[in-house]
């Protein structure tokens, strides 16, 4: 065990390429294009489905934190998801949707703006938000559309609050599992507290202009309902808890659903909190 966690330190292994490899075989798959654009401080991997315009806006799709740490005791040099669940979602997405890869993530871990302190400590800090939130604009301009859509898992559930926040365009944000509040998070996990960034907990009334809705495995026990409650209940936005689903699966069966607007229809789905 102490040999794999000194191998995946190391950035120059082939182990810790796998994770990035298997995102360009899902993004390749599916016929996405990719480009590496520039945001604000940093660079940003970006894929692109090409489908027609939605009339809600431009789908913008915002990953999980991926892996930080190494049996939470290193930090990892490449903080790429091993499982991408938001670029399988977009899969099944039948508009105009683009992946947006957060800050050194994709590949981009050595670029000279970042270190670790941006997918650690630092991960939702305002640096990070300020440069997705130039990239959402960049791409909402290049589909001439007005509005964005913002659907984001775990971490890009909290970054997706972030951006709504800021970005007066947003109309309609969906969280998978979101880390809707990182304090009481690092609390219940015993973390180190984020010091280094916001907590999107309190930034509920900049996002009012924005429509919400937070999902919510039954079965996670990394982002459990309890985290989500009180923040959905503060945006008083719904929170609908999945039975069964865990943190990463089994979302595929309700994502069609979710993307047109509909209510979700899985028959273990339990009523929105008030």
């Amino acid at each position: 065990m102490r040999a794999l966690i000194l191998a995946c330190i190391g950035a120059s292994l082939a182990a810790c390429t796998i994770p990035m490899d298997r995102v360009t075989q899902l993004a390749g798959d599916a016929g996405f294009t990719t480009e590496v654009v520039q945001g604000g401080a940093f660079r940003h991997r970006v894929y692109r489905n090409g489908a027609p315009a939605s009339p809600e806006g431009t789908h913008i799709y915002i990953e999980g934190d991926g892996t930080p740490y190494v049996k939470r005791a290193f930090v990892t040099s490449d903080p790429t998801p091993r499982r991408p669940l938001m670029l399988q979602l977009m899969r099944l997405d039948p508009y105009a949707s683009v992946y947006v890869g957060r800050p050194c993530y994709l590949g981009l871990a050595k670029d000279g703006a970042c270190t670790p302190e941006y997918w650690t400590l630092g991960r939702f800090s305002e640096e990070v938000v300020q440069s997705l939130a130039r990239v959402i604009e960049a791409e909402r301009a290049r589909g001439s559309s007005r509005n964005v859509v913002l659907f984001g898992h775990s971490g890009g559930g909290a970054l997706a609050v972030l951006l709504a926040a800021r970005l007066s365009d947003v109309t309609r944000v969906v969280t998978i599992a979101g880390n809707l509040d990182t304090e009481r998070w690092t609390k219940l996990h015993h973390y180190t507290p984020l010091a280094r960034s916001l907590n999107p907990a309190a930034v509920t009334d900049k996002a009012s202009h924005a429509t919400m809705l937070h999902l919510a495995g039954g079965a996670d026990k990394n982002i459990p309902p309890s985290i989500m409650e009180d923040a959905a209940r503060a945006q008083r936005s719904p929170l609908i808890v999945i039975p069964g689903n865990t943190h990463v699966c089994c979302w595929e069966t309700i994502w069609r659903d979710v993307v047109e607007g509909r209510p979700v229809t899985t028959p273990s789905a339990l009523e929105p909190q008030r």
